[in-house]
Formats: C-alpha cells, sequence, structure tokens
C-alpha cells in the first residue's frame, strides 16, 4: 500500500486541477495495449483507434512516446504536473515538457527501456536525441490536434464539474470528505493518504501539498506520482464519465422539447450532476450566454434550483425536473 505523509502544510496547500497532457497520456496508453476500461464497438476507444494507429505507423515520435509505457508506469516528464489549476492548457504542458532539463529526462528514459526495451530504431534515436524533450513535445501536440482536440470541450467540463463538487465538499467538510469516494482505493487514514494495491512505501510530500488530478481516460484505475522531481500527485476517475465510457444518454423526448424547447430540454437532461453555466455551455457547444439565459428560465419554472460551491455557481435539477425528464423519457 502506498501512503502520502501529509502535514498542516501539505493540507493548505494541496488542490484539485486539471492536465491536458496527463489525459493525453492516459488515452494514448489505452489505446496502446487496451489498458483501463475495455472498449466498446462503437465507443471512443474504437472511434479514436484508426486515427491513432495512423499516427502510430506514420510517427516516429509517436513510437518513442509509447516506448516510454511499460506496466503500471512511465516517463514522467512527458506529462509533468500542472501549475495552474483549472486554467492549465496543453500548451501550458508542452512548454513545460520542452523546459525538462536533459538529465531528468535521460534519467527517466533510461528507467523505462530497462522496463521495456525499445525495438523500433527511429524511436530509439529520438529517445537518445539530445532535443529529446522538443522531438516528444511535437509529437504530444500532433497527437493532440488528431485524437483529443476535437473532444477536449467535453472532456473539460466533465473534469471541471469534478473539481466544483470535490472542492465544494473540502470547503464544507475537510479532506476526508473531500477524499471520500475519489475511489474505492483511496483513502484518509491517521493523518495520511493511502492508496491501496501499490507498491509499500511512504511517501513524504514535505509541506508543498498534494495535487488531485480528475480523468476521464484513466477510469476505472487510478495512478500516482511519488518520485522528484515532480509534485506528489493523484489521478483518479472523474464523476460523471458514464456516459463518455457506455451508452450515451438519451436525447430529451419530443415531449419535452415541445414543451420547454430544445435548447431547455437539452440542459435540463445534461443536468443530472450540478454544473455551471460555463461547464454546460462548452458541454452542449452553446454560448455562455444563450445558457445562462436558459438557466434562468428553467429556474423560474422551478424545474431547477442554484449554490454556491466556492467561486462557482452550480445548478441541479428540481425534483420536479426530475419528474418532468423522467416522465419525457
Amino acid at each position: 500500500m502506498l501512503r502520502y505523509l501529509v502535514d498542516q502544510a501539505d493540507l493548505l496547500h494541496s488542490r484539485f486541477a486539471l492536465s491536458p497532457s496527463f489525459e493525453l497520456e492516459n488515452l494514448l496508453r489505452v489505446l496502446d495495449r487496451t489498458e483501463g476500461h475495455p472498449p466498446r464497438p462503437d465507443g471512443p476507444v474504437a472511434r479514436l483507434r484508426p486515427a491513432f494507429d495512423r499516427l502510430r505507423r506514420t510517427d516516429p515520435a509517436m513510437r518513442a512516446l509509447l516506448a516510454l509505457h511499460y506496466p503500471h508506469g512511465g516517463a514522467g516528464f512527458v506529462a509533468p504536473p500542472p501549475t495552474r489549476a483549472a486554467l492549465q492548457t496543453i500548451d501550458d504542458d508542452l512548454a513545460a515538457v520542452r523546459a525538462v532539463p536533459l538529465a531528468v529526462a535521460r534519467a527517466e528514459i533510461a528507467v523505462s527501456l530497462a522496463a521495456r526495451p525499445a525495438e523500433d530504431p527511429d524511436a530509439r534515436e529520438i529517445l537518445a536525441s539530445s532535443d529529446v524533450t522538443d522531438l516528444l513535445a511535437d509529437g504530444l501536440r500532433r497527437a493532440w490536434d488528431a485524437l483529443l482536440a476535437a473532444d477536449w470541450l467535453q472532456l473539460r467540463a466533465i473534469c471541471e464539474r469534478d473539481i466544483v463538487y470535490r472542492s465544494g465538499q473540502l470547503a464544507r467538510h475537510g479532506w476526508a470528505a473531500a477524499l471520500d469516494g475519489l475511489h474505492s482505493r483511496v483513502r484518509w487514514r491517521a493523518g495520511g493518504i493511502e492508496v491501496t494495491r501499490m507498491a509499500d512505501r511512504e511517501v513524504t510530500v514535505g509541506g508543498g501539498g498534494m495535487t488531485f488530478i480528475p480523468s476521464v481516460f484513466i477510469w476505472p484505475g487510478i495512478a500516482a506520482h511519488t518520485d522528484d522531481p515532480w509534485d506528489r500527485c493523484v489521478i483518479y476517475p472523474a464523476r460523471g464519465i458514464g456516459d463518455w465510457w457506455g451508452a450515451p444518454a438519451a436525447p430529451p423526448s419530443t415531449a419535452l422539447e415541445e414543451l420547454i424547447g430544445r435548447t431547455r430540454a437539452r440542459i435540463l437532461v445534461a443536468l443530472r450532476e450540478p454544473a455551471s453555466t460555463t461547464q454546460l455551455a462548452r458541454a452542449l457547444a452553446v454560448p455562455v450566454g444563450s445558457a445562462g439565459d436558459h438557466l434562468r428560465a428553467l429556474r423560474r419554472a422551478g424545474l431547477l434550483d442554484a449554490a454556491r460551491s466556492g467561486r462557482s455557481v452550480l445548478y441541479h435539477r428540481t425534483p420536479l425536473g426530475d419528474l418532468l425528464v423522467g416522465a419525457g423519457g
């Protein structure tokens, strides 16, 4: 069992954050060896696999990135922990990859290749290059554009909703409540954060705090960063990812659309989990101002309510809204 030893300073500086590069790295692992959730024939993995196979066949940098994967591990420098919480972008992440000292990259590459030797000569040439961080960052950009860019707003909305929920739990009830339900293998116990079914070790966080990162593609597993020079992190499955991995949610019924309008019906159906105006706008691809107008109208009609969570206002369905969606379905 992995146990993070935390003190009051660590609790003060711990946070929840987004990481586009972690999400890309988790997706590449799923596509590379079908780790995590078994792919549905009509699911996102199947949809993305042709583009992934094309990149793996034509792009040596992609093959070099995949060579850094080994069972239950990989090179941390290609997905460094986030520094800007919910504002983190893929450009921030790629700049961080380019800034990794060559000695750090070399050390992590050596660990990865010792665990899983690279057979592809082009991949080995890239990994041996003095420009390895730039070459891999360029490969990550191509992978991002081909595999994740089109879906990122939806994925970001899922992860943001999780962060808002966890941050609200933290503000109201403390770390024990914020970690409750994070994952069946994560628990708060006796002043430490424990992750079961990982190598037995104790890791002192040392006052810098922990970073907790929600992910869609890590599901149903979990990952952790424990070693210098990286921040101590736990990457866990975000709430509300069932629609991404499983059957898509049923669209609003024709009767519900006729009653309250198509966009308002979509918003009402989407609010199975609380969400802010911005999160809904991103998830449904509608302007923020329009989403706000519809939310206010639905609230006036008694179908939604709202509550503040930290800096965000989260909307959720009332019992009447649940009843209307259920009757429409």
